[in-house]
């Protein structure tokens, strides 16, 4: 029986549609060669933690830390089930996989010894891709920094990342740089520094999080994310020197991408937006684009902010191919005092920096669809950045994991959120790829199990995680293959009638 059910796409051929206000669009208007994919992450994927020779990651120790949760010990399996997800890939008709590659798996120590199954696992991984017509996306770094180089110097905030991080791109450039054309160094660069490495909490540590004034007690958000940016210009450096001629690939950086408006038509607002600008998206994008970092963060930070040699400055302008984004939500800026949607854990002294307040930008929850956002961010890049090439690498909705297989609110998601891409490119913005986050349920890093943003479900009580495809699965299957348009009228109502009793867990 073939994995997306003929029923579904009888249905869906109907034409599906949202209540938001989207032009009439098929797969056939973006670009021959732009890649529509979906993603995924080794942590919350492969499972197998400490199997075949792979060692703990700063994302085992914090994940085991409270409440005995078993973390991403097993995930969805993926490490022994690659094949039948492969071939789910394939029957959905993606073009592009994105994933990333674990650390500690490949070279367990962190450096030196290459693990051979861990190698083997990977080179079967991606010539499956490869012979069912599938683009691999390789990410280098999703957050899971082998704990022995945590234990030995503190990761990020010690500039020897730079040469070990350099040296295990080294490793995945030779040994699988013949099929990844197209390389993420680090995930989700500027959110990782400020979430992780503001405050206190850290990957790798069972300690809570710490309070810190705006002063030099709160500058490790600023000196993980300066090391970032040198770490991934040095991998890229090296790809370009090294690999590049033969192997024709492009590598870039990935950020977090707020959608970022003002709240209101005032000056003080309008301002506020600019300063949040300068901080969320020029913090990384200004260097990498034009070798230093923005103005307004050298006038708030001070001595605060890491300072570029001449050197440094030369090698990371110009050395991201492209740019990854990952968004996922849009939200409104305020120069008055207002609720903050980020939690207390997030980096308080990060957003008392940029002097505004972010607050929710949706009706009932932070992941309402709002594509204006999205298209906002594209436009804004194009303008400011020189327009360089943008894949967006994740973009989706999660909803409770056990809810029903009809998951109409992130169909609605996903096809507002495609349409606002394709506006951005008729506009002039050089996106070339849009990849949904998940394709299968995963581990979340805030959520556990609780939350999915999956595509296929996974029965994760089933000894055999049984994947399921949900509405959204087979939507997203019959938009690239081509059998249904997106229109501009709601039958969101119909569908929720079809599918009501006839797509349960």
């Amino acid at each position: 029986m073939k994995p997306l059910s003929l029923f579904f796409g009888f249905l869906l051929a109907i034409v599906l549609a949202t209540s938001y206000n989207i032009d009439a669009f098929t797969r056939n208007d973006f670009p021959e060669d732009f890649l529509f994919g979906a993603a995924t992450s080794a942590y919350q994927w492969e499972g197998a933690a400490d199997e075949e020779g792979r060692t703990p990651s700063v994302w085992d120790t914090t994940s085991h830390c409270y409440n005995g949760s078993i973390g991403g010990d097993i995930a969805c399996d993926g490490y022994h089930k690659y094949k039948e997800d492969v071939k789910l890939m394939a029957d959905m008709g993606l073009q592009a996989f994105r994933f990333s590659i674990s650390w500690s798996r490949l070279i367990p120590n962190g450096r030196g010894p290459i693990n051979p199954k861990g190698l083997l696992f990977y080179k079967n991984f991606i010539k499956e891709l490869r012979n069912h017509g599938i683009e691999p996306h390789a990410t280098l770094y999703h957050y899971d920094l082998p704990q022995s180089l945590e234990d030995e110097y503190g990761g990020w905030i010690n500039r020897k990342i730079i040469e070990d991080f350099t040296a295990f791109a080294d490793v995945c450039f030779r040994e699988f740089g013949e099929d990844v054309k197209l390389w993420t160094t680090i995930n989700e660069a500027t959110i990782f520094a400020i979430a992780y490495y503001g405050q206190g909490r850290r990957f790798g540590h069972c300690t809570p999080p710490t309070n810190c004034s705006t002063g030099n007690s709160c500058m490790d958000t600023y000196i993980a994310g300066h090391n970032i940016l040198l770490a991934h210009a040095s991998a890229s450096n090296l790809y370009k020197l090294k690999y590049k001629r033969k192997q024709r690939g492009f590598i870039g950086l990935s950020m977090f991408a707020l959608g970022l408006s003002p709240y209101t038509n005032s000056k003080e607002d309008e301002t506020a937006t600019e300063r949040a600008k300068a901080f969320l998206f020029g913090w990384m994008l200004k260097p990498l684009v034009f070798g230093d970092y923005p103005d307004e963060m050298k006038r708030t930070l001070g001595l605060r902010l890491p300072v570029f040699s001449e050197e440094e400055s030369e090698q990371v302008k110009g050395s991201s191919d492209f740019i990854g984004i990952i968004h996922y939500i849009t939200v409104y800026v305020t120069n008055q005092p207002a609720p903050s949607i980020f939690p207390s854990s997030t980096n308080e002294a990060f957003f008392a920096d940029i002097g505004a307040y972010i607050i929710s930008a949706g009706n009932y929850s932070l992941f309402d669809a709002t594509p204006w956002g999205l298209e906002g961010v594209l436009e804004y890049i194009k303008q400011s950045y020189n327009n360089p090439p943008i894949y967006i690498l994740e973009n989706g909705r999660p909803m409770k994991h056990d809810s029903m297989l009809q998951d109409t609110p992130r169909v609605e998601y996903i096809q507002a959120y495609i349409g606002a891409v394709l506006n951005a490119i008729k506009n002039g913005s050089d996106t070339r790829g849009y990849f949904v986050w998940s394709m299968l349920d995963l581990y979340e890093i805030d959520g556990g199990y609780k939350l999915s943003f999956g595509m296929y479900y996974v029965n994760f009580s089933d000894p055999g995680l049984k994947r399921s495809p949900k509405l959204s699965a087979s939507w997203y299957a019959s938009f690239l293959n081509g059998t249904i348009d997106v229109v501009s009228q709601d039958i969101t109502t119909q569908l929720q009638s079809n599918f009501s009793g006839s797509s349960s867990l």
